[in-house]
């Protein structure tokens, strides 16, 4: 090839390569969005325990397997797997971890620093579940089945008579954010093609759909009467799209509440991280313009949000909850994870 053939060449590349990054970004992320995806990762990389775990501000803190498998979601939801990615390493780590946390009676958790075990349990099953699925090694698969048949077990055996689920395996009491979390880590592990008792599945749907007001807000638990709680709101919403349930008179009236309750840019009488996380994931099952918008806002103000470390500040709790659910939000359209897809 002509010098100046070759050279006309390499301008062309030159030009063509943003393009070509620009076509791999799903829509609606920004090169700005991709960049704190990246700061944000950064982050819970070099804030990782040794032994494979994240506390609540990132090696330090309680809530050891609720913050790990929060971050560890994080990390699968930018493209690593346990045995490839950027965070391939981190992944693996954190798997580690929480399969270390199973307890013989089928709960995960760290008896020691974990009072309220069923958050942690319910966000580490869904996790493993996720994980399960992308895992090569046949013997770490046979481990991780294991691990998630106990665990769904333990929250079969855990539902109260109502059909919720409370802060221990032994409450016998329930209320709609603990729920929550215990129907999407079933859902994850049922589609990942361990075996969930139908019974358990639908009697907690049907716990969030007597938990409902008239104005659409599901209240803190089906007995405790009075108004509804936002975030709560918006948690159920997302497990019914979860349970396929589009169509829904209650759950789309419980959206347009969401709606009304949920700015983007502060609320959820202190819980606003947690509720924009389950927001976000129904938006994103909605789909159209209402995704669009709201991604387009939440972006923006999440951006405004991240500190000069990369972290996010989440709901008091800490850093590493905030970064997690941050980054949960801003990665939803690249569709990695099953358990949000649409």
């Amino acid at each position: 090839m002509p010098i100046a053939a070759l050279g006309v060449f390499v301008l062309f590349v030159a030009f063509q390569a943003p393009r070509a990054q620009e076509i791999s970004r799903p829509a609606g992320v920004t090169p700005e969005i991709q960049a704190s995806i990246a700061r944000g990762l950064e982050y819970l990389a070099r804030t990782q325990n040794r032994d494979g775990s994240w506390r609540a501000n990132g090696g330090q803190g309680g809530y050891p397997t609720a913050m790990t498998a929060l971050a560890g979601t994080a990390m699968i939801g930018s493209g690593s797997t346990p045995t490839r990615g950027r965070y391939w390493d981190h992944v693996q780590a954190a798997t580690n971890f929480l399969i270390d946390c199973a307890q013989p009676d089928g709960v995960i958790t760290a008896p020691a620093e974990e009072g309220r075990s069923m958050y942690g349990h319910g966000f580490s099953t869904m996790y493993l579940a996720e994980v399960y699925g992308m895992e090569e090694d046949q013997r770490r698969q046979q481990i991780l089945h294991d691990i998630l048949t106990r665990a769904c077990q333990l929250t079969a055996r855990s539902q109260s008579r109502a059909g919720g689920w409370l802060y221990t395996p032994e409450s016998n009491g329930d209320e709609g954010s603990v729920t929550v979390t215990q129907i999407q880590a079933l859902r994850a592990c049922r589609n990942a093609g361990v075996t969930v008792p139908n019974e358990t599945i639908t009697r907690s749907v049907e716990y969030i759909r007597k938990s409902a007001n008239p104005d659409g807000s599901i209240r803190y638990s089906v007995n405790s009467g009075g108004g509804g709680r936002p975030a709560i709101t918006a948690a159920a919403v997302a497990v019914l799209y979860n349970a396929g349930r589009y169509d829904d008179p209650m759950a789309e009236k419980a959206l347009q509440y969401a709606k009304r309750t949920l700015p983007v840019n502060g609320s959820g009488n202190g819980h606003h991280y947690y509720a924009q996380l389950y927001l976000a994931q129904a938006f994103y099952q909605r789909g159209g313009d209402d995704w669009d918008e709201y991604y387009s806002k939440m972006s923006r103000w999440l951006l405004s949000q991240q500190r000069s470390d990369g972290s996010w500040m989440g709901d008091g709790v800490g850093s590493t909850y905030g970064t997690a659910i941050a980054l949960t939000i801003l990665q939803l359209p690249y569709a990695y994870l099953p358990i949000y897809q649409r």
